[in-house]
């Protein structure tokens, strides 16, 4: 069967807030959730929105829920994105899933015909694409072929997850 749901399980439930630092407080005092590692100022290479040149400017928070993570997302600067447009709607609540795949053909082959809002490369060879699965909010899913030692980084923050003890709710990486 060649859908979505057939790469694999959602990994990840994000969000892009409009208050970035209260949103931080309310995952990691209200919900429990946490410690959270900000990387600021993502880059990726061949970013395309919409299929046009875009140079996004944002920094992300990632937590575990358990085996679920929760990403937390921040642009900086007024580049098109699949962000600023949600920000610039007014929008809030669950903004898009993200499921991992090693096969982005077989990616590319499942949401064929499907609108791929956002897309570029992560360093080292990782690749990712957002895709408007056309359900409406929520609906959007992020496919990530993930970089080297994106993994072992999931791994440690899943890691630091289940030994958090409620202090250091947000650790800088990077």
């Amino acid at each position: 069967m060649n859908t979505i749901a057939a790469l694999g399980p959602v990994m990840q439930n994000a969000f892009v807030p409009r208050d970035f630092d209260a949103a931080l407080t309310f995952w990691t005092r209200t919900m429990g959730v946490g410690p959270f590692f900000l990387i600021e100022h993502v880059k990726l290479d061949d970013v395309r929105y919409r299929g046009a040149p875009s140079d996004i400017d944002f920094s992300i928070a990632i937590a575990y829920w358990g085996d679920l993570q929760i990403e937390l997302i921040r642009q900086h600067n007024d580049a098109p994105s699949i962000y600023k447009a949600w920000r610039d709607a007014g929008k809030e609540g669950l903004h898009h899933v993200c499921l991992l795949t090693d096969d982005f053909g077989a990616a590319r082959a499942a949401v064929d015909g499907m609108d791929v809002l956002q897309e570029g490369k992560v360093p080292g060879g990782g690749e990712v694409m957002y895709v408007d699965a056309g359900g409406g909010d929520g609906t959007m899913v992020e496919i990530l072929k993930p970089g080297p030692g994106s993994h072992e980084l999931f791994a440690m923050m899943r890691e630091a997850a289940r030994k958090w003890d409620g202090r250091d709710g947000v650790r800088k990486l990077g």
